[in-house]
């Protein structure tokens, strides 16, 4: 029995009734076909089981349909829930849009700085999506020089906020809806446990408890993110409290753990990142939906419905934090 042949973009036009070129424009840029078209030419696609051939289309249009984002080295414990989430869903998301993801690995900045540099000089991708970003960021300076298409995950902290695409979580957003809750529920001692001043998210999710705080006083503790470093830094302070808002559910399970020790197993603690581990002590948390992050980066990158990178002004995107209450 012979192979069945096959099918060819000539093949597909027929099938849909329109143009080798509109079936090449719904491949190659969907976005210029009008909606019902586009509809017809996709069916006609998945009836004949039509495969463009993506070297071939990569030459003639100079595109990768592919683009880069670092994956960071495995951390263990608590953290790196949300970077995890977040890759996975950059790349389903970008499936869905017919790209790939280049997933790279780098322990160090000038190790970073290497690839980005690598992946620019061989024209290996379209964009580069950055993670974890910092006051004067060198990688964000570096694309910005080499004139390569990026977004971020993460603010230009201390930078002018329009220097290029950008998404993030809005820290202070969470923690004002953490106070607030734990303001009505618990008290008015709600004290806050994070990170050091340096911490420039750290600092954006300190805003939002001192904000919503106003007038009341209570206690601000900074510590290096842990959950020993949570257990230890509240010890002292737990009589006291009403409650406390915290950086991370590292941080707020240590706390609890404390407070457990403490003869206190209901003193209300709120995390942040809405960790698995967190949701099965009953530790209410901020999740940070790093899902609509990847959704807004790329739409940064290829406009709403579009497949290919497209000249975007740069801007930046604040996503609201959902506050889960246990």
């Amino acid at each position: 029995m012979s192979e069945r042949k096959a099918a060819t973009i000539g093949d597909v036009a027929r099938e849909a009734g329109v143009s080798r070129q509109t079936v090449s424009n719904v491949v190659n840029s969907p976005s210029i076909v009008k909606e019902s078209t586009r509809r017809k030419v996709q069916a006609a696609i998945e009836a004949l089981g039509y495969s463009p051939n993506a070297l071939a289309r990569r030459l003639r249009t100079r595109r990768t349909s592919t683009i880069a984002v670092k994956l960071d080295p495995y951390s263990g414990g608590v953290s790196g829930v949300v970077l995890d989430r977040f890759v996975h869903a950059l790349t389903e998301s970008a499936a869905a849009r017919g790209l790939r993801v280049l997933l790279y690995a780098a322990r160090t900045l000038d190790e970073e700085l290497r690839h980005l540099d690598e992946l620019a000089d061989a024209g290996e991708v379209d964009a580069i999506v950055l993670t974890g970003t910092s006051r004067g960021d060198r990688r964000a300076e570096r694309l910005l020089e080499r004139g390569v298409p990026f977004a971020a995950f993460g603010r230009p902290w201390g930078a002018d906020t329009a220097a290029h695409p950008w998404v993030d979580i809005d820290g202070a957003a969470g923690t004002r809806a953490a106070t607030a809750d734990l303001l009505e529920r618990a008290g008015e001692r709600v004290a806050f446990l994070g990170w050091p001043a340096e911490s420039e998210s750290g600092n954006d999710r300190e805003r939002g408890w001192r904000e919503a705080m106003g007038e009341r006083t209570a206690p601000r503790l900074a510590v290096e993110d842990g959950v020993a470093q949570g257990q230890e830094a509240v010890k002292a302070l737990l009589p006291e409290l009403d409650g406390l808002v915290c950086a991370s559910d590292a941080l707020a399970i240590g706390a609890h753990l404390a407070a457990v020790e403490a003869g206190r197993p209901g003193l209300p603690i709120t995390g942040f990142d809405n960790t698995a581990a967190a949701e099965a002590l009953g530790i209410s948390s901020v999740e940070q939906l790093p899902e609509r992050v990847a959704a807004g980066i790329l739409e940064m990158l290829m406009g709403p419905e579009g497949s290919r990178i497209v000249p975007s002004e740069p801007r930046g995107l604040l996503v609201e934090p959902r506050l889960i209450v246990r």
